[in-house]
């Protein structure tokens, strides 16, 4: 059990010792500026509904027909 908890401990232990990250330098040219974020329009979200009734189902046997590869084997 003593080896596990050192398997274990080590590697957080020395990682604690690493070198610390560089410091974080703010920069313009950066993709994900401000100046290259376009506004937000208003979307609807029920704008583009249209009222579909049920309808009921087509033969099911013409359609597999239609659609089964031509031509034998």
């Amino acid at each position: 059990m003593k080896h596990l908890f050192l398997v274990v401990a080590l590697p957080l232990l020395v990682s604690g010792c690493a070198a610390s990250l560089p410091a974080v330098i703010a920069s313009t040219d950066h993709p994900d500026s401000v100046t290259d974020i376009r506004p937000v329009r208003y979307q609807n979200p029920v704008g583009a509904y249209t009222h579909r009734t049920p309808v009921d189902p087509k033969p099911w046997r013409d359609l597999n027909d239609a659609q089964a590869p031509k031509g034998g084997a």
